[in-house]
């Protein structure tokens, strides 16, 4: 019976090597940018109220004819901010033994966290709007988005400012209807180049005259794969910051470890219930 020297028995010399690490995807939050953003200066309260003024009418008056004095009132909507965060701590052993940078690494999956949070917070308000199409009971259809545009026009919303946000498994039955399943490239017909696109590149950009955006950061509502999205114009929707994502560390010399936390002090909510419609369908995926 041989005794050879193999890689069991010298496994203490063996070094062990660790690769770059390996974040789990996060995506990339981006409701901020497509809602309107309000800054609370440090000691002005909890709470903004964003005053909105009704559209008016204009009427035909006849010549020497006094005009009738028009009441202009405002509503107002509130947002109230409060503390998201979340910690942990990192001990000296860890944090030596380590090969990377362990402060550093959490920080950044703490920020994308609290991010990512932020989306959902402004998502969960889509089913919030008091128009819309959809009941979670079917697929979504590129009229949708067409019928969500055409009424917030109708009202006279400017579609410059408009947007529409889906959950990527809602989106894939749009881009599924509008590639007749991802078989057929379009030459022309009813939405040709966007069609072409959508099936060549996996996104959808354009319908609508508004662009489509795509995010996780939707949580379903009862049932998997009930997902409210919402075509909208950015003054439908409201972000009240007061500190933005702060990461900071502080020292616990007795547990000979750091605490690492990270905070952001915010508030969400609807400004203009008419400058929005929601989508509800559910994902055939």
């Amino acid at each position: 019976m041989a005794n050879e020297s193999t890689t069991t028995s010298l496994n203490d010399l063996l070094p062990s090597i660790v690769a770059e690490a390996l974040f789990v995807a996060q995506e990339r939050s981006i409701m901020r940018g497509l809602v309107r953003n309000f800054t609370l200066p440090l000691g002005s309260g909890k709470t903004v109220t964003v005053p909105v003024y009704p559209k008016q009418t204009a009427a035909t008056v006849s010549e020497g004819t006094d005009l009738t004095n028009t009441e202009v009132a405002t509503s107002g909507a509130v947002l109230t901010v409060g503390e998201v965060g979340i910690m942990t701590t990192v001990t000296d052993m860890a944090r030596n033994a380590s090969a990377s940078n362990v402060i550093a690494d959490v920080g950044r999956l703490f920020g994308e966290a609290i991010a990512a949070k932020m989306d959902k917070d402004l998502t969960a308000l889509f089913a919030g709007f008091s128009a819309g199409d959809g009941d979670y009971t079917g697929q979504i259809t590129a009229a949708a988005i067409f019928k969500a545009v055409a009424k917030l026009r109708g009202a006279g919303v400017d579609p410059a400012g408009c947007v529409a946000v889906l959950h990527p498994e809602i989106a894939y039955d749009l881009k599924a209807a509008l590639t007749t399943q991802g078989n057929v490239a379009f030459t022309a017909g009813a939405y040709g180049a966007t069609a072409n696109e959508a099936m060549q590149m996996g996104f959808v950009g354009m319908l609508a005259g508004i662009p489509v955006y795509e995010t996780s950061n939707i949580d379903y509502v009862t049932n998997a794969g009930d997902f409210p999205g919402a075509v909208f114009h950015r003054d439908a929707l409201g972000l009240a910051m007061m500190q933005d994502i702060k990461i900071e560390t502080q020292r616990d010399a007795s547990l000979r470890a750091d605490e690492l936390v990270a905070t952001a002090v915010y508030g969400v909510g609807e400004l203009y219930d008419g400058y929005g419609r929601y989508l509800k369908y559910d994902s055939s995926i």
